[in-house]
């Protein structure tokens, strides 16, 4: 009697409860995400591919040279061209996170990317943002003892210290970003699969996840806030302490050279901050949209490319480096001949 009371309570499912086992299912559907990128212009294609080949060939050859320089000539061999060499190798590897899948996609029209290949690639970016901010302050921290205190430069700031805060800045971008990643595997994507940017920023992939993020988001706003504001914070005021020791100077003379030792550095910094407030900052509004895209080239793309130029234009010992180690190359190519 009480089995039968127990089976005539069962209900046979009906067709809400086939509705939600087909959701339930489809929770994990999603495998693959689309990059929309520069799609809505597609008569442009073809022009896009080739500008953004010249400009990542021009970025890999022009921070390669710096790296050649840096390690060749030995009148670069100071903590300013060691923290150099080692941004130019940061921008190679950071600009080849994005611009290789998009010159991809502007070829073949395949702008698909698979969830796990998705966040791969919002973790190496990540990593390498990261840890160019720290490494940015470390600059600029390099640059307030060369100017603020001249006299004890050469043993505040020696290879051990240079080696030190390479170090952390690698190690800490690695560790922050490592444990927003690990969130990221936690989420399950599903219903729209389409990202409206070129690579895998963090924000898009956020708002196309079914799960609850409220985690996630908390723990990225602490994290970049670290990896991000603090350096910023660190690299504020060692200009402010530079501009201040500038202004104090006596001649006009003294305070050309010193400004002329960090101008390059401080116009680096401007590029690179100005254009990471304007998209990670601004409100995301409809009429801001496209113009959070074009910001993020600056950043991911422009700024990588400038830099060389920026850095051996306004330089003279580079520019001297570069003449000595390109009529080194001549002669030996002359020798061979």
């Amino acid at each position: 009697m009480g089995t039968r009371g127990t089976i005539s309570q069962i209900h046979p499912p009906t067709e809400t409860h086939f509705e939600l086992i087909q959701n339930a299912t489809n929770l994990t559907a999603n495998t693959v995400f689309i990059l929309l990128g520069f799609s809505d212009h597609p008569e442009l294609q073809t022009l896009l591919f080739l500008a953004f080949l010249t400009i990542y060939m021009l970025t890999v050859a022009g921070n390669l040279i710096i790296v050649v320089l840096v390690i060749n000539d030995v009148h670069l061999h100071t903590p300013m061209y060691f923290f150099l060499g080692n941004l130019s190798c940061l921008e190679i590897s950071y600009t080849s996170t994005t611009l290789p899948r998009l010159l991809f996609s502007l070829l073949t029209g395949d702008r698909t990317i698979s969830v796990h290949g998705c966040i791969m690639q919002y973790h190496f970016f990540g990593v390498l943002a990261s840890t160019e901010c720290y490494l940015l302050a470390a600059m600029s921290y390099d640059r307030y003892l060369a100017i603020c205190k001249p006299l004890r430069y050469s043993s505040l700031m020696n290879s051990t210290v240079c080696i030190s805060l390479i170090t952390f800045s690698w190690v800490s971008g690695l560790l922050n970003v490592s444990i927003v990643t690990s969130l990221l595997w936690k989420l399950m994507f599903c219903g729209p699969n389409e990202i409206e940017h070129f690579f895998c920023d963090l924000s898009p992939v956020l708002k196309l996840s079914c799960s609850d993020t409220q985690l996630a988001e908390l723990v990225i706003f602490i994290f970049s806030s670290i990896n991000t504001v603090l350096p910023f914070l660190l690299t504020l005021i060692s200009y402010m302490n530079i501009i201040i020791i500038i202004l104090k100077m006596q001649t006009k003379a003294s305070r050309q050279k010193a400004f002329s030792t960090c101008s390059s550095h401080l116009t680096v910094v401007m590029l690179f901050y100005g254009s990471l407030i304007c998209v990670y900052v601004l409100p995301e509004t409809n009429t801001l949209k496209g113009l959070h895209k074009t910001f993020s080239l600056f950043y991911t793309v422009f700024t990588p490319m400038l830099n060389p130029l920026i850095y051996s234009l306004r330089n003279r010992e580079v520019k001297a480096a570069f003449h000595r180690t390109a009529t080194k190359m001549f002669n030996v190519v002359h020798t061979l001949a």
